[in-house]
């Protein structure tokens, strides 16, 4: 039976430093392609300074970095339509170009997908 509770993703790129403008280049074209298949995008966020230095919420428990992630998140109405979108974008010459960048830059060393639901 296919799920009609949404399909809330989050993902969480290793990112080389060296190559971050080439990164940037990479979310212009995923929060299209998201949005043209039917999804949201929550945007891409990079690593920023701390602001004047505040500390952890809770001490010893938090603590900052690393300053080589990524996260970017988008949701789907449900299942069937994260289905579509992937088979729909494997094909879309945008899609093709973005992953034949991260290829060729190197800008991403890895990722991890995280698939959410709201509490």
């Amino acid at each position: 039976m296919p799920s009609s509770q949404a399909v809330t993703c989050q993902i969480r790129y290793t990112l080389n430093l060296a190559k971050l403008d080439a990164f940037e280049a990479y979310p212009r074209t995923w929060i299209s392609l998201i949005e043209r298949y039917g999804g949201i995008h929550h945007e891409y966020f990079i690593p920023r300074n701390n602001p004047n230095n505040v500390g952890a919420s809770f001490p010893g428990l938090g603590y900052d970095d690393p300053t080589d992630v990524a996260v970017a998140m988008f949701t789907f109405p449900d299942d069937e339509s994260y289905r579509l979108y992937r088979n729909r974008v494997a094909a879309d010459p945008e899609c093709i170009a973005a992953a034949t960048l991260v290829r060729e830059t190197g800008c991403l060393t890895r990722y991890e997908r995280l698939f959410l639901r709201p509490v």
